[in-house]
């Protein structure tokens, strides 16, 4: 499950983004009941892409921003509650990890959905309930 964080350059260091990036996990684990998941905690990975300061954008102007990106089976952040609590987890890390400095309206979090049998775990494309049974023997 890909985590991608984007943070434009300045808002966090690369060791904030390292911390950020464990902490981003471990809540993504916590909210879905997987934490020390055999299966899933190794399965839980991260790229942290740092933007040049200047190009990141709203409204078609310049900015400094954060994007906390998943892309997940659709069975993950399924509900409402997760979606919700995990959202607020990841406002109040990168909120910590700057000290209040980044604004929190310039947090972003978002979800994509794989669709049913393109997820793969160790070289093996699965379908949902495939998945789900792989995961269930690392509980």
């Amino acid at each position: 499950m890909p985590l991608t964080l984007t943070i434009t350059e300045g808002v966090l260091t690369k060791t904030q983004a390292v911390t950020a990036v464990e902490r981003l996990s471990d809540a993504f684990l916590q909210r879905h009941g997987l934490m020390g998941n055999t299966v899933m905690t190794p399965n839980t990975t991260a790229n942290v892409v740092f933007v040049e300061h200047g190009l990141s954008f709203s409204g078609g102007k310049p900015f400094s921003g954060v994007w906390v990106e998943w892309k997940v089976p659709s069975f993950a952040f399924a509900t409402e509650e997760v979606q919700k609590g995990y959202g607020e987890d990841a406002s109040n890390i990168i909120q910590e990890l700057t000290k209040g400095k980044q604004p929190v309206d310039n947090v972003y979090f978002n979800v994509v959905h794989s669709v049913d049998g393109t997820w793969a775990l160790d070289g093996k494309a699965m379908t949902n309930e495939e998945l789900g049974a792989a995961i269930a023997k690392g509980a």
